[in-house]
């Protein structure tokens, strides 16, 4: 295959797996806006329903541990083709789910896809990158939450007027389709890097778990907004279906302007200020949200987090995989690791506290936990010195 040739299967690739990471926030987003049906549809408590979502966040955590082995072994291109064509059916088999238990399978079943697929479409965007010898990374997690936008934005709308199975159906259909063609261009490793498969061993530096506790409080906001943003808006403060469904429309959709543009921002501004400035504002949002006395504010005061927590777990990620005395996944196992449970398993909690207190307060606390991101900003000095991603000759 000469150059040319080359160049063009890679960014044919490059805007396959964009295709899939848009897809996969769709149907993460179209989730949030079925949460409120869910609750009421099956008669539970929201204890029990921070329950099922703990089950989708141990099928992910579940599929992302043994993700990694089947990449070594298959490669990402085989492995997001798997989980990316059954991930688009994980939606419609949770919102046919006609009792507890089913859907308590349900879960962990969506999760598992979603998961599965978030690491393999992550793998294969850094096959990308080594091919285009540039960086594309951040970009396509911008794809992601213009998905998760259209999802949100979209699907209460849908769900009020068309019904929660007819709005499952529409997603599925529409993933699928968009998985199913993009698969078909994904670039592949040139083969499968079994030789760099090493047993698992904890790194002994101590500031890559600070690190990874940045990642963990960040990202443990941006979950609690896609689980219980639109069941706020409904239950104390009055909004109905469409509206409820923009608040993570709002957050998600500032959130992909600011990963288009950030890689700008922080250029200019360095990581540190940049961490710093984004933990401040989204601190600031998510106190205005706890406190709102409308939904209109509080889906604005969203869209500010969103706007906030954009790029701060590029630059969290980046620091983790530049630390001192280790290799760069060593460091980025650990630091996303903790940061994916913040998103994928601790909102679970806040079901359970939400069963004794309202809403607001979960915010204000989640509010906290920001700044104490900030506060911590400086341990994220290693993203000023990530390496050059042109590949040495």
């Amino acid at each position: 295959m000469n150059a040319s040739s080359a160049m063009l299967t890679a960014m044919r690739g490059r805007w396959a797996v964009a295709a899939i990471f848009l897809a996969n926030g769709f149907l993460t987003g179209s989730w949030a806006p079925q949460i409120p049906v869910f609750l009421t549809r099956l008669e539970i408590t929201k204890f029990t329903l921070g329950l099922l979502i703990l089950l989708f966040g141990a099928g992910a955590v579940t599929a992302m541990t043994w993700c990694g082995h089947l990449i070594s072994k298959q490669g990402s291109r085989t492995v997001l083709r798997w989980f990316g064509l059954c991930g688009s059916l994980g939606l419609l088999v949770v919102a046919l789910a006609p009792n507890v238990p089913l859907a308590a399978i349900a879960m962990f079943i969506f999760g598992g896809s979603i998961g599965g697929m978030d690491v393999a479409m992550n793998a294969n965007a850094v096959v990308v990158e080594r091919r285009l010898s540039r960086a594309i990374m951040s970009s396509s997690h911008g794809f992601w939450s213009l998905g998760g936008f259209a999802g949100g934005g979209l699907g209460g709308f849908a769900i009020q007027h068309y019904g929660h199975l007819a709005h499952a159906a529409v997603v599925t259909a529409l993933a699928f389709a968009v998985i199913a063609v993009a698969v078909r261009h994904l670039v592949a490793e040139d083969r499968p890097q079994a030789t760099e498969h090493h047993k698992f061993a904890l790194p002994a530096n101590p500031l890559v778990y600070l690190v990874g506790l940045m990642a963990l409080l960040t990202m443990i906001s941006e979950g609690a907004v896609l689980d219980w943003a639109a069941l706020y808006l409904r239950q104390e403060l009055g909004a109905d279906l469409a509206v409820a469904g923009l608040a993570y429309a709002a957050f998600s959709g500032v959130m992909a302007i600011m990963r288009f543009f950030g890689d700008g921002v922080r250029n200019r501004l360095g990581a540190v200020m940049t961490l710093r400035a984004s933990a401040l504002v989204a601190a600031a949002g998510m106190l205005i949200a706890g406190l709102s006395p409308s939904p209109w504010l509080a889906i604005a005061a969203f869209a500010l987090c969103g706007f906030g927590i954009a790029n701060m777990v590029p630059i969290i990620f980046s620091a983790g995989g530049n630390q001192e005395g280790m290799s760069s996944g060593t460091g980025m196992s650990v630091v996303t690791t903790m940061g994916y449970s913040g998103i994928l398993v601790a909102p679970s909690a806040i079901g359970f506290v939400a069963e004794h207190l309202s809403f607001g307060p979960i915010f204000v606390a989640m509010s906290v936990l920001l700044v104490v991101v900030l506060l911590m900003a400086g341990l994220a000095h290693r993203a000023e010195f990530a390496p050059d991603p042109t590949p040495a000759e």
